[in-house]
């Protein structure tokens, strides 16, 4: 046995228990009350709970956006990952221009591949679609791409029509794929965007309010009931709002195969943020509120309530990050004088979990188990990773986090890995650490340092969207 960890407290989605665990080849080869094997390491986990390592099925790395690139690359992106207890994500490939998706898919496992320090997969992004485009997925669900993504906002950039939605959930319907959407009305934001600008209204909280909820939450619906019309699955990315969430919870009721994810910004940050008062280094009065421009943009604060209920009732599944960094100076600069110029996306995979622990668990909002399962074991049942992935059990990957639920800290940017210059969070008391992290058996981060070695991570090939395999999800 390579290692053994011991007097931990198990943490699953189902279950909490206090037992050993024995390593061996980068799975888990035993686990017992007492283990008395042999093993060349042990650590001592005494107080301190084993996690199953996270799975952020939403991040952007490398990503050119808005004229600039989003700044985290695979290396430094997947190491705050890593830090932040992440030990699989699923980042975007994106459909290129007059190139074959799978050409456009190579280009992405070119950027991280060597780089990337722990196991990743891809989505795959599409804007144009034809005949010869839909005849190419059954073919990249083969290698192991079983999940594509289609945008209905960024018009005139990612946004694709509802014949395009409707086309591609009939054939991931056939062959075994998830459908992702971005579901925000795109037409009537670009009209609202043209309205606010013609004002001369063109700080960040435009941004927010040329992006109601109401246009989420149509989208949603339309989305779902083109889905109900195909019989595919579907997958709701970054549900912020809580019209939305009526929307998916409705229609799980009617046992129709809809999932949700949100993110930790949606749980714990608001609209009251784009008025975020000038910092002693800002230039330009009120554009502080440009670190907070994403979209679906930051809502109003009673949304939060209904998104943790969902979270805890179950119909969210789901909470990624949606990791999309730009530096506030340089970067979301470009749009100091019109909003809808400021890349979208805020930093988040190095925070998820304190995240969760901090303001969810130690608030009562959701349960330890619940954590687990919203963290890591829906994300890799959803997407065709379990049992290999999400989970601490025997013959699963080493994947953990000993986790110290009592410890304190402070959230502060140059304290984290992330490749940004600013934190969300910043200031923010959090309760609970990351002690270490495991990858396959291997300790890849200790004491908020990083010890593994770049190029570690592996490409993961995922199994087909299986509905039995979710039933409980």
């Amino acid at each position: 046995m390579d290692l053994k960890i011991v007097g931990g407290t198990i943490i699953t989605a189902e279950k909490t228990f206090r037992a050993d665990i024995g390593i061996t080849d980068g799975k888990i080869e035993k686990i017992a009350a007492v283990l008395s094997d042999e093993a060349e390491k042990v650590i001592e986990a005494g107080g301190y709970y084993i996690l199953p390592g996270g799975i952020d099925v939403h991040t952007h790395f490398e990503l050119p956006f808005g004229g600039t690139v989003s700044s985290d690359d695979f290396f430094t992106g997947s190491v705050a990952a890593a830090c932040g207890g992440t030990t699989t994500i699923i980042d975007f490939a994106v459909q290129q221009k007059d190139k074959s998706l799978k050409e456009s898919l190579a280009l992405w496992r070119q950027k991280a591949e060597g780089k990337a320090v722990i196991d990743y997969g891809f989505h795959l992004v599409l804007t144009e679609v034809n005949e010869e485009i839909l005849n190419e997925l059954p073919d990249l669900v083969e290698s192991g791409i079983s999940s594509f993504k289609l945008f209905m906002a960024y018009k005139n950039i990612f946004m694709v029509d509802d014949e395009t939605l409707f086309s591609v959930l009939s054939k991931a319907r056939e062959i075994g794929a998830l459908v992702m959407v971005h579901a925000e009305n795109g037409g009537i934001i670009d009209l609202l965007i043209k309205k606010f600008l013609s004002e001369g209204k063109t700080e960040p909280l435009y941004h927010a309010l040329s992006r109601p909820p109401e246009l989420e939450e149509e989208a949603t619906n339309r989305a779902i009931m083109l889905a109900q019309l195909t019989g595919a699955p579907l997958y709701i990315v970054h549900l912020s709002c809580a019209g939305a969430l009526e929307q998916v919870k409705k229609t799980r009721a009617r046992r129709q195969s809809v999932f949700a994810e949100t993110c930790p910004q949606y749980l714990t940050l608001s609209v009251d943020n784009y008025s975020e008062p000038a910092s002693e280094n800002e230039l330009v009065t009120g554009f502080a509120g440009a670190k907070y421009v994403m979209s679906p943009p930051l809502r109003g604060k009673h949304n939060q309530t209904h998104l943790w209920q969902g979270l805890a009732e179950g119909n969210l599944q789901v909470v990624s990050s949606d990791h999309c960094s730009f530096n506030w100076k340089g970067q979301k600069e470009l749009g100091r004088d019109n909003f809808s110029l400021i890349p979208n996306g805020v930093p988040g995979v190095e925070t998820r979990l304190y995240l969760l622990y901090s303001e969810g668990v130690c608030k009562n909002k959701i349960t330890l188990n619940k954590l687990v399962d919203i963290w890591a074991t829906a994300p890799a049942k959803i997407f065709g990773l379990y049992p290999q992935k999400g989970t601490v059990a025997e013959r699963s990957d080493a994947d953990l986090v000993i986790f110290n639920p009592n410890k304190k800290f402070v959230l502060r940017a140059n304290k984290l890995h992330q490749n940004v210059d600013y934190c969300p969070y910043e200031g923010w008391e959090i309760r609970g650490a990351i002690s270490q992290v495991l990858a396959r058996g291997k300790v890849i981060v200790k004491d908020n340092s990083f010890t593994g070695r770049c190029g570690d991570g592996e490409f993961l090939p995922r199994h087909e969207f299986e509905a039995a395999q979710i039933l409980s999800v």
